[in-house]
């Protein structure tokens, strides 16, 4: 394990153990992992192929053999790669070097030339970036957004007709329930969610401008565009035969801007909790031993969900520039997108911590409903949108303006309300019906729309 005290990167550093579940995913050795898949299921499905005479078909227990290379992949084996980088100074021909030293170890040495036939680095990058991406987010990212969607439902079901102030624009407005609040943000997570889950990336394998030239003049007689769908949707991606030599990323980033959205949700949904332990409409439990701040012992800061925020913010900065990048490409092909890749691992790694922190701070916040109810009881005002409401169902034409002109910008009261309620000319029941009227149960649908699945 690196020194993590003088890592550069927070993500290796500080926050090394929380992700430390993506580095099976997104390391360079990872990395090495899938391109030497990529290779070896390449070799095999070539093998396979009945016009090349030339390369006969690999017997079961050797295809066994080869696939453990990158099953059993270890750190003995990155370090070999990289080693042999050091000389070649490219990274995919090194692990071409590799697959043909293992072929010559195993005693089947006549099938190095095959290694790599007709592909160009690409056909191996875009492939293995493409799975690295597929399966951080299926194995890793999803199961913890999930985790994240149970709370916030537990939340939402819970509080579904706990009565709480609303603000818009920062002023007291028509009340609603904290529970219908946080299903608000769980119908907004779980649509991005189910987008993410169903979202397919492309992957390409047509040579060094999307042509197949290599292929075919070496095996005209086969048809290397219907064999490359097959190969690449053996990955579980979809093919795109019409390429330069680049795959254009654009399913990465569409997959990218998904991830940007659900972060963007959680930032508004942390803004939200943030101010309402703010507001001490929530509270925070007291963890013995903690610290909230250096020089103020009363304090229990929400660092939680700041810490969210931030690692939500900074994983859109990269996964923005991600799509921006990826899906520009000088003619038929430039280096400068190889470098910026490699920083999916990072984009994720950010989104990750977000998640991991928001989880933490919902488990340590407390929901206080006597506050919640005393807020309420400050702002009997906001009863004047229902009054005025009912003056427009009894035929008042200037409803509007006869309760903006008594109560704007006043202290309004239950007394206030009541009086001004008795003086109104509507019917009997219209005026019990305002009379029973209280900020707190003046909620409308919120409970019902706390529960709805």
């Amino acid at each position: 394990m690196p020194d993590q005290l003088n890592s550069i990167s927070p993500l290796d550093g500080r926050y090394s153990k929380d992700v430390a579940v993506l580095s099976h995913y997104f390391s360079e050795s990872a990395l090495m992992r899938y391109r030497l898949q990529v290779e070896v299921e390449y070799l095999i499905a070539l093998s396979n192929e009945k016009k090349i005479a030339a390369l006969p078909p690999i017997p079961n227990t050797i295809q066994i053999t080869l696939r453990k290379l990158y099953e059993k992949f270890d750190s003995r084996a990155a370090r070999r790669i990289k080693k042999i980088e050091t000389q070649t100074n490219h990274d995919v021909k090194a692990i071409e070097q590799y697959f043909g030293e293992k072929l010559h170890k195993i005693n089947i040495s006549k099938f190095i030339p095959w290694v790599h036939f007709a592909l160009t680095s690409e056909d191996v990058n875009n492939i293995a970036y493409s799975l690295m991406w597929q399966d951080g987010i299926k194995y890793v990212y999803l199961p913890m957004l999930n985790t994240l969607q149970k709370e916030i439902k537990k939340l939402s079901r819970l509080y579904s007709s706990a009565a709480m102030l609303s603000l818009t624009h920062g002023q007291a407005a028509t009340p609603t329930t904290f529970g219908k609040e946080m299903t608000v943000f769980l119908r907004r997570m779980n649509r991005q969610a189910a987008m993410l889950k169903e979202q397919r990336l492309q992957g390409k394998i047509s040579g060094a401008t999307g042509t197949w030239a290599a292929h075919t003049v070496a095996y005209p007689g086969i048809d290397w565009i219907r064999f490359s769908n097959r190969f690449i949707k053996r990955f579980g991606l979809d093919p795109n035969p019409v390429t330069t030599q680049i795959e254009p990323h654009d399913s990465l980033a569409e997959s990218y801007h998904i991830l940007t959205r659900i972060n963007t949700i959680l930032i508004d949904f942390t803004r939200d909790m943030w101010l309402y332990i703010s507001r001490a409409i929530l509270g925070q439990k007291k963890i013995t031993g903690e610290t909230g701040s250096s020089t103020m012992p009363h304090k229990i800061n929400p660092i939680y969900f700041e810490n969210a925020e931030g690692n939500c913010g900074l994983a859109n900065a990269v996964l923005n520039h991600l799509a921006n990048k990826l899906t520009v490409s000088r003619m038929q092909r430039d280096l400068s997108g190889s470098t910026v890749v490699r920083n999916q691992g990072v984009a994720l790694g950010h989104s990750f911590i977000g998640l991991n922190n928001l989880i933490k701070g919902i488990d340590r916040i407390t929901i206080n409903q006597e506050n919640m109810r005393a807020e309420l009881d400050k702002h009997w005002e906001v009863l004047t949108e229902a009054i005025q409401t009912i003056l427009r169902k009894n035929g008042h034409p200037d409803a509007y303006n006869k309760l903006k002109k008594l109560t704007r910008g006043s202290y309004v009261d239950q007394e206030t309300i009541h009086k001004l309620i008795s003086d109104l000319n509507i019917t009997t029941d219209d005026k019990k019906s305002l009379l029973k009227l209280t900020p707190e149960n003046y909620t409308g649908l919120a409970p019902e729309l706390a529960r709805l699945k």
